[in-house]
């Protein structure tokens, strides 16, 4: 345990002083990028690829989910479509279910995010990685702040989704392929998949109402399988917005202001109003069938998929108190049971439930 914690804080010292080297930007280097920033696409990937239709170069998006520890990256086939390409299960995620609100809280942001090629870091000392571009507009608006908040490989994770390298190599090469005359590509983070099931279960957190709000952009590109358009004003995301009619000009977003005249696409509104309905009324059922909520502050830091249990077993342990939740009521880890099992059995499996770490 003490070795694995040596470890840990050499590779957070390694990283913090890479960190503050520039690194040189994807495609702009006068230095030839590392084999590893440039390999192909495995074979079984660019099989799949073709099978689903998918031209190669066509734009990505990646989805991430804490509880389920899953990245999901989609991918535009020919029709113009985001479908899912593949689901690589997270190595490991560090805090809580909640946004990151500053430096060394140990969170991993949740929100939508813009990645330029500015952000791929070829020379990661964790194999390869990706900036999420934190704090974005809408951080910045309620004065969050932290640095370096990635998608990378070697499964270590302080505020970051650590993959394997193999896993970070095929994301990494995803995503310099969809940037291949491109600007950008958007990740989404979400706390858990944004389900009723999961909103009821979590019904008491208080960031419902942050959880609520993404869940519009959600619902947005679950509906339509396009990228969400995202703005932000007041405060607040808006999504797909755009100038109402007979507007002479598109309206101005500013973060901070109060939001301008917009309306939001017609077809994208109607799509996303019917399956905010059901699901408002399935909310509602599980309300009313008395649902077991879940912890505010389940004392966990992160957590990890189960397929790497085995592989990783010394890396993951229970939190300390962490500075995020130092404004909820500071009680000991709560278990809580559904039908898959305890919180701690579901999450992380039978060794750790049985308290070895």
């Amino acid at each position: 345990m003490i070795r694995a914690m040596v470890r840990c804080a050499l590779v957070l010292a390694a990283a913090f002083a890479a960190a503050l080297i520039p690194a040189a930007c994807l495609g702009q280097s006068s230095k030839p990028l590392p084999a590893k920033a440039t390999q192909e696409l495995p074979a079984e990937l660019l099989a799949l690829l073709e099978q689903k239709k998918m031209p190669k170069y066509s734009p990505i998006l990646v989805r991430l989910f804490k509880e389920e520890a899953e990245l999901e990256v989609w991918k535009q086939d020919a029709t113009g479509r985001f479908q899912l390409l593949k689901t690589y299960p997270i190595c490991r995620w560090s805090g809580d279910l909640g946004p990151k609100l500053y430096e060394g809280d140990r969170q991993a942001p949740e929100g939508f995010y813009t990645i330029t090629p500015e952000l791929m870091n070829p020379n990661s000392n964790f194999y390869l990685s990706i900036n999420v571009g934190f704090p974005n507009a809408f951080d910045k608006a309620h004065k969050r702040n932290g640095s370096f908040l990635m998608i990378h490989g070697d499964c270590w994770s302080s505020g970051c989704y650590a993959m394997t390298d193999e896993q970070i190599s095929e994301i990494y090469s995803l995503a310099r392929d969809s940037l291949n005359g491109r600007p950008s590509f958007q990740v989404q983070a979400y706390p858990f998949r944004l389900t009723p099931g999961n909103l009821a279960r979590h019904r008491n957190s208080p960031n419902l109402a942050f959880w609520n709000m993404l869940k519009v952009g959600n619902d947005h590109f679950e509906t339509t399988r396009l990228e969400p358009r995202v703005d932000v004003c007041d405060r607040r995301y808006v999504f797909d917005a755009q100038a109402p009619p007979n507007s002479p000009s598109p309206p101005v977003f500013n973060p901070t202001e109060k939001c301008p005249p917009f309306v939001v696409n017609p077809d994208i509104a109607r799509r996303a109003l019917e399956k905010r309905r059901a699901d408002e009324i399935e909310y509602a059922r599980l309300l009313e069938d008395a649902v077991p909520a879940a912890p505010i502050y389940s004392g966990l830091d992160g957590g990890m998929h189960k397929a790497f249990l085995t592989r990783f077993p010394g890396r993951i342990t229970l939190a300390k108190v962490m500075p995020y939740a130092s404004y909820l009521p500071q009680l000991p880890p709560i278990p809580w049971t559904d039908k898959d099992g305890s919180l701690t059995s579901r999450w992380f499996g039978r060794s750790f439930a049985g308290g070895r770490v």
